[in-house]
């Protein structure tokens, strides 16, 4: 290579590393991702959540039918987040059927993306992470199988992308593989993958969660062979193979990375195991602090509908708790929109980054289940948009077609639709955020009479279905499509009046008096006078700090 083609290759490089840390190319930046151990969970299934959030991303389900191809054929790669075409692959003779994240064998597949050495990027890769978790998914019957596909291909192909947590599942299994490249010193990446203890859970959120980890254990840890090496010979790390940490060698450990990214799964785990008091110190960036663990043990087995409510987190009764200060406004909002950081007189101070945010496209909490066919017991409960106001809706593995609320192509993030769920979340969402204490009750009331009848419902679908795939699984299947549907339409739908109904109530800062849902009128047939809800006392309090002689109230001189 000429010193010209070096220079040109390095510029390229840094083009690269500036667009994922502006966002640019990897609008997914800022997922979350947590885990759940067969027996750490109520009912005995694995459960792996995800949230996409992005700036730029739509919320839909995506689905790829199974298919047969000819021998010969090639797979076009196109970086998921951009569409960029990267480049093709051998095709195999056959791909499975996936619904979001998971395929047609209940094997789930999720991310979130740390970076780490921006010297590692290699732009001469044409596997992303994207298309790596959807070709894993159309390959793979089991998570061990993924992991086999996902390292296989980015050794042949080389891998495009920066830094990368995978949460990995099955009915049986979860793993958590992380990977980065090699910036171009040889073709594919250098990776680790480590399997959760059946009664643990575990999460990651864009940062690098695997340190230390077992290097004669096989069956619950699995790693390029070069992982160490390569990091002895970039300058990385030079103590004892028994010392090597993946996170420190390749990743950055600064002040966003602990409260911006390791603090949302410590939030996780402070809401369901005890003691998590100690790795404070360690989210604070303290010297010497202890690391907090890939995972934990539960005090008690988590449900799928309390991992939906991990999804909905914003640090509450926590030190991070976003509702405790004056950015929250007059009506306590646990939200801070961008930037992350700002200034004041010179000095840098950060929003809290909490799992549930405004910004996410979509998300889902994966249910698999071993005690049943994969075509009834692999679940996607998807949602879309922000976690916290969404309504997580079932969608079966088996699924052969998407709901129409819940499709690509109705709407996009430039074009409205009423008939989107997308939007119709959206749009109950973002009243609330300008008057959050007022609006997250009436919220609640729909969100949890939706969620609440799913619930119930769910053991008496699947028996249906059950009995049904006794004679005909196809029937089995459509049965279970068709429900998905109904539900789908029917959240849209409520969450569509919902809307109405939080404008008509609010209007104006007003607050409307109603009873049962219905507002309330005068014998004569008019509106009732509206309640004036005001704001709460800091908010008045923060008002007298700044401007009270000017609006303080006195008596008119005589």
């Amino acid at each position: 290579m000429t010193k010209k083609s070096k220079r040109i290759t390095l510029l390229l490089k840094v083009i690269f590393v500036m667009a994922l840390i502006l966002g640019a190319i990897s609008p997914a930046w800022g997922c979350t991702s947590l885990l759940v151990g067969k027996d750490a969970s109520a009912d005995g299934s694995t459960i792996i959540t995800y949230a996409a959030d992005s700036h730029v991303l739509y919320g839909a389900l995506r689905h790829t039918p199974a298919a047969t191809h000819p021998k010969g054929s090639m797979r076009e790669v196109r970086e998921w987040d951009t569409n960029k075409h990267l480049g093709y692959i051998p095709e195999v003779e056959h791909t499975y059927s996936v619904v979001g994240n998971m395929n047609e064998h209940q094997v789930s597949i999720t991310e979130s993306t740390w970076g780490g050495r921006e010297e590692l990027v290699d732009t001469t890769g044409i596997i992303d992470y994207g298309s790596l978790i959807f070709i894993a998914l159309e390959r793979s019957k089991t998570a061990r199988e993924a992991i086999y596909v996902m390292t296989t291909l980015v050794e042949k192909y080389g891998y495009y992308s920066s830094g990368e947590s995978f949460s990995i599942a099955d009915p049986n299994e979860v793993w958590v593989l992380e990977m980065i490249g090699k910036g171009g010193d040889s073709r594919g990446a250098v990776w680790v993958a480590m399997r959760i203890p059946d009664n643990a859970i575990s999460g990651h959120a864009n940062q690098s969660r695997i340190h230390q980890f077992p290097l004669k254990d096989k069956d619950n840890c699995l790693y390029s062979k070069d992982v160490i090496s390569f990091a002895r010979k970039k300058g990385y790390f030079n103590g004892k193979d028994a010392d090597f940490s993946f996170s420190k060698a390749y990743s950055i450990t600064d002040f966003g990375a602990l409260r911006g990214c390791d603090a949302r799964v410590w939030s996780f785990f402070s809401k369901h195991a005890s003691g998590m008091e100690r790795y404070l110190p360690f989210i604070n960036g303290k010297a010497g602090a202890e690391v907090m663990p890939l995972y934990v043990i539960p005090d008690k087995k988590v449900s799928v509908k309390d991992m939906k409510w991990a999804m909905r987190d914003h640090f509450e009764d926590t030190p991070f708790d976003m509702t405790k200060d004056i950015g929250a406004g007059p009506w306590t909002c646990p939200y801070r929109f961008r930037p992350m950081t700002f200034k004041v007189d010179g000095v840098e101070y950060t929003n809290e980054r909490a799992i549930a945010t405004q910004q996410t496209g979509f998300s889902l909490v994966a249910q698999m289940r071993r005690n049943l066919p994969d075509a009834i017991g692999g679940v996607l409960w998807f949602g879309v948009d922000d976690a916290n106001t969404c309504v997580y809706v079932p969608m079966y593995c088996s699924m052969q077609r998407v709901p129409y609320e819940y499709a690509e192509g109705n709407g996009d993030l430039l074009t409205l639709s009423w008939d989107a769920a997308f939007w119709v979340t959206n749009w109950v969402a973002n009243q609330a955020y300008s008057r959050y204490s007022l609006m997250i009750s009436d919220i609640r009331k729909v969100q949890s009479t939706l969620e609440d009848e799913m619930e119930r419902n769910q053991g008496n679908i699947e028996s249906a279905a059950l009995a049904k795939y006794a004679e005909s699984p196809a029937d089995a299947v459509e049965m279970l499509n068709d429900y998905s549907g109904s539900i789908a339409a029917k959240a849209t739908t409520s969450y569509r009046k919902l809307g109405e109904f939080l404008l008509v109530k609010f209007l104006d800062g007003n607050m409307k008096k109603e009873k049962d849902g219905k507002f309330l009128r005068t014998p004569d047939g008019m509106p009732v006078s509206p309640y004036f809800p005001g704001y709460n006392e800091e908010y008045y309090r923060s008002i007298v700090r700044d401007a009270g002689e000017r609006l303080k109230v006195v008596a008119p001189e005589q």
